[in-house]
């Protein structure tokens, strides 16, 4: 069995609060192939309720996250014109140790992204 687990938050860096209610969609990639394996949305704190990938499916192999911030912007008065700038942003990672803590957050704004595998 083993002990690791995925965790993911997005933070709002353009009015620098947590953004709050964005789904998130969690897929194993293997080439071609996207198998989707769990989806969450955001609470206040911008963070799921519980590890999007808990230790019980956790395993090493190919992942994207799929954040869709595109109502979350129009939402908040950031989203600017049709079509949005960002509106689904996936991120693709790959999980190489099954015992280790895993964590993937989205610093958002209307015209940029950036990640980081966090702690």
């Amino acid at each position: 069995m083993t002990s690791g687990f995925l965790t993911t938050h997005i933070l709002d860096t353009a009015r620098g609060v947590p953004a709050e209610g964005i789904e998130i969609a969690l897929y194993r990639v293997s080439g071609n192939s996207h198998r989707k394996i769990a989806t969450a949305v955001t609470n206040s704190d911008g963070r799921t309720d519980a590890p999007i990938l808990p230790a019980e499916k956790f395993a090493p192999g190919s992942y994207e996250l799929v954040f869709f911030a595109g109502d979350y912007l129009r939402r908040t008065g950031q989203a600017g014109a049709e079509p949005l700038f960002l509106d689904q942003i996936p991120i693709r990672f790959g999980i190489s140790d099954a015992e280790s803590h895993y964590h993937v957050p989205l610093l958002l704004s209307a015209h940029g992204y950036s990640t980081y595998r966090g702690s």
